[in-house]
């Protein structure tokens, strides 16, 4: 039971504590430091139509906005301008990568590896976004770099996992040159698909191609 003389004291803290200032509540971080990621998704899915509808060079911040249905503040707020913005988008098509095929032979994996690279690179927005780019690679050191970044290294890696688990099968000699093996994997199809950009490949190409290039590993 508390006393009376225990009253005073009780209200002059009361009192002391009513006079205090209040501290301000936290509140949760907002603009640049909170990027919804459906946002970023949005842009980035406008960002390749846009490439695809107008090219490179009349693509604008305005424009992808637009298409992602934001306002320009939530580009400006990941991206720079749009040259950063797509070297982003080309940079992470290297991280990506492409499936490792285990079918359990050389030429197996080599047409599984040509059947899916086929369909993304005869895809339409692939078809108007990729020699866009290149041409604008020309021009710009930037873009040329992500673009063989992308390109080369996301190769690699499947040229490599497919040429050592033929070496492990003893389907190739162990040792055989890097490059070259990426030439001969990924150069004929690249080709006819980004360079000549000719009509729909013949019946058999890819099982064709992929018995050639299993030949031309083994003979390495």
């Amino acid at each position: 039971m508390t006393s009376n003389t225990d009253a005073p004291a009780a209200a002059q803290s009361t009192a002391a504590q009513s006079t205090r200032p209040r501290q301000p509540r936290r509140r949760a971080p907002a603009g640049a430091a909170v990027l919804r990621e459906d946002v970023t998704e949005a842009i980035q899915a406008a960002v390749f139509e846009e490439l695809a509808a107008v090219g490179y060079g009349r693509m604008s911040i305005e424009g992808i906005a637009r298409r992602a249905g934001v306002g320009k503040t939530a580009v400006y707020r990941r991206w720079r301008s749009k040259l950063h913005l797509v070297l982003d988008l080309v940079s992470a098509v290297a991280v990506q990568g492409l499936p490792m095929p285990d079918t359990g032979s050389l030429e197996g994996d080599l047409r599984l590896l040509y059947e899916v690279t086929s369909r993304a690179l005869r895809h339409p927005v692939a078809g108007q976004i990729i020699p866009d780019l290149q041409a604008e690679a020309a021009r710009n050191p930037e873009i040329a770099e992500a673009m063989q970044k992308a390109l080369r290294e996301g190769q690699q890696s499947v040229a490599s996992g497919i040429v050592a688990s033929a070496v492990a099968r003893g389907e190739v000699r162990d040792g055989i040159d890097e490059d070259l093996t990426l030439d001969l994997i990924s150069g004929p199809l690249y080709w006819r698909a980004v360079v000549v950009r000719g009509p729909k490949l013949p019946k058999g190409y890819l099982a064709s191609l992929a018995r050639a290039t299993a030949g031309a590993l083994k003979a390495l």
